[in-house]
């Protein structure tokens, strides 16, 4: 399966975006209001229709950027947020970014990719990520698809991929999902080791 740009824009074409909540995630809205430096730089890989930018950015974050391998959940979001700087919607592969961040949200980018790029992914955010920054977001628990996205597992499959680059602040039970994944995610704050 080739799960490239036409594949994910084919899918936003159809509306077969079940992924899509419509609205930030009540997890990763409970950590945003935790933070209180809106100069970060924050990173959202696979942001899709990046409903948490738009919350960040009417925050007050002026250092968010998205990147998404299709182009139409950009042009929805910058519908969305037309004031959003332009330069910080990247329409490019994930894997390809060359810059750094100190924040990285996972929001169901991780179970869309192959599993056989899990390990790249788990470096890749460590390449992007300056020393003690931090990957945070939701990871599915939950068996899910084996043929194709989302892409499921469990903690103990996921944490190999991590331990090489993160010290875990925290690697748990999600305990304030919304209600359709309710037992069904982990919550993680993983810290850039220091090499």
């Amino acid at each position: 399966m080739q799960l490239d740009e036409n594949y994910w824009a084919s899918r936003y074409i159809e509306g077969k975006t079940q992924w899509d909540t419509g609205a930030i995630t009540t997890p990763l809205k409970a950590y945003f209001e935790q933070l209180s430096d809106k100069s970060v730089s924050i990173l959202i890989p696979g942001c899709g229709n990046a409903y948490e930018a738009e919350y960040l950015h009417q925050a007050g974050y002026k250092n968010v950027f998205l990147v998404d391998v299709s182009d139409i959940p950009l042009q929805n979001f910058a519908r969305r947020c037309p004031d959003f700087p332009e330069e910080h919607l990247l329409h490019k592969d994930f894997f390809n970014i060359e810059r750094t961040f100190d924040l990285i949200i996972e929001q169901t980018f991780f179970c869309a990719l192959l599993p056989s790029q899990r390990g790249a992914y788990a470096l890749k955010c460590a390449e992007l990520l300056k020393d003690g920054g931090h990957l945070v977001g939701v990871l599915f628990n939950d068996e899910l698809f084996q043929d194709h996205p989302p892409y499921g597992g469990y903690k103990e499959d996921y944490v190999r991929f991590f331990e090489p680059y993160f010290d875990f602040k925290v690697f748990d039970k999600c305990y304030n999902s919304i209600s359709p994944r309710a037992g069904r995610e982990l919550f993680i704050n993983l810290i850039k080791k220091q090499f």
